[in-house]
């Protein structure tokens, strides 16, 4: 008997004696005075067992038999559900194996069965928490993460992921490398499905700034000169999207918890699904996962005004998604790339064109397009430079060799010479005075 149970005795048998009433003995045990009735009842006929509830000891009503728990351990038992947590399995085999179980109770099987470890609750350290944005686009966190996703089953890929800091909805793909082309698409994906977010929130990755190089014994500059952007930053100058950096994992936890999620959830949905492919990844993650991140984990905004903003005319995504430089067109009407020259079509030249300054974008699907001002030249490739006119050329002065040339100072003396003024008089020329 517990010591509650004590103190309930104690306030029935003063009931019984009539010592306090059964209203009283309701409110210092906190029950109605129905149940206090019943209770006495039961000391009368039970004795002081009236406290203790009478299933003590014995199994419950409601217990699973015996052959439903040994049927759920020999599913668990299977190579397909190896590292399945209690919360995941329960889901499991509610879904998949028709078999509605409590989480609690899956745990309680699964300790028993040696499959799972109780840990006890560490005390984390407590930090300051960054609110969310109040709006649905306000600010997306960017990010990547590699990982054995298929555990050796197929090729090797990483998951990049959008996940909103408001909503925590995620836009993720698989993709074969973190290079510039596959966020690029990734982008693309999310600007054609939501619209143009306010900010990105990323981490300082090569592909999102240009980092300033330092020789290792030397520190960073505080004042930093500013660098070129990468084509990641530029293409969301274009866009009007605010890029902004995080200083450390943890200012970008959502996106750092979401992949600790995906790499539990998602890496063994797949594996009972028996994924192999990029393709299957894809498709499960579009169909299964996400729709399930979407609907579990996602919260409603603060505000359900949408922050996105649509796409506009000058919006071109396969100019502005691309590979950006710039040429300087040459007097023949040609520009370099990639070492190869394209000529530039008769039909596109214009007032200004030669010496200038052109946009040269290299398309994701490989193609070229070229642009001066606000209209695109049309441009062929040159097996070799075309040949051009060479300019007038004169003939050469022979060189004059010491010694010889005029002869016209031979037999001539400075000092025998007349003077200036001699030779003035001599000349013809009129005195300054007569003038």
């Amino acid at each position: 008997m517990t010591q509650a149970e004590r103190d309930r005795l104690v306030a029935l048998k003063k009931a019984k004696k009539r010592l306090i009433t059964q209203k009283e003995a309701a409110e210092e045990l906190g029950i109605s005075e129905r149940h206090v009735r019943r209770l006495l009842r039961q000391l009368k006929k039970r004795g002081d067992k009236a406290v203790v509830h009478a299933l003590r000891g014995l199994p419950s009503n409601r217990r699973i038999e015996e052959k439903e728990r040994s049927r759920a351990v020999k599913i668990l038992l299977q190579d397909v559900y190896r590292g399945f947590g209690p919360t995941l399995a329960a889901e499991y085999l509610n879904d998949k194996h028709d078999m509605e179980v409590g989480r609690e109770t899956v745990r309680q099987w699964m300790i028993a069965a040696k499959l799972w470890r109780a840990q006890p609750k560490r005390v984390e350290k407590v930090h300051q928490w960054r609110p969310r944005r109040s709006r649905f686009g306000d600010l997306v966190q960017w990010d990547t993460s590699i990982h054995a996703w298929l555990e050796g089953r197929g090729e090797e890929m990483v998951l990049i992921n959008m996940i909103d800091d408001a909503t925590s909805r995620w836009l993720a793909r698989f993709v074969s490398s973190d290079s510039t082309v596959e966020n690029m698409n990734v982008l693309e994906r999310y600007l054609k499905q939501r619209g143009r977010p306010l900010a990105f929130y990323t981490d300082k990755a090569a592909i999102f700034q240009t980092a300033e190089k330092i020789k290792r014994w030397e520190s960073a500059a505080k004042d930093r000169t500013e660098l070129p952007p990468t084509q990641i930053g530029r293409a969301l100058r274009e866009l009007g999207i605010t890029w902004i950096p995080a200083h450390s994992p943890q200012a970008k936890g959502r996106v750092e918890r979401g992949f600790a999620t995906a790499q539990d959830r998602l890496v063994k949905g797949m594996r009972v699904a028996g994924v192999t492919t990029m393709e299957q990844a894809n498709h499960y993650l579009e169909t299964e996962f996400l729709p399930w991140c979407n609907e579990t984990i996602a919260v409603a905004p603060a505000s359900m005004d949408d922050a996105h903003r649509p796409l506009e005319k000058q919006h071109d995504l396969a100019a502005v998604l691309s590979h950006v430089e710039t040429r300087q067109v040459n007097n023949d009407y040609t520009i370099q790339w990639d070492a190869k020259i394209y000529q530039i079509a008769r039909k596109s030249i214009c007032v200004g064109l030669r010496g200038a300054v052109v946009r040269v974008e290299k398309r994701r699907e490989g193609s070229l397009a070229v642009r001066f001002r606000d209209r695109y030249l049309s441009i062929s490739q040159c097996d070799q430079r075309p040949k051009v006119t060479p300019a007038r050329t004169f003939p050469k002065r022979p060189r004059i060799k010491p010694g010889q040339g005029s002869e016209w100072r031979k037999n001539f003396d400075l000092k025998k010479s007349p003077t200036v003024w001699q030779a003035a008089r001599g000349s013809g020329a009129k005195p300054e005075e007569s003038l």
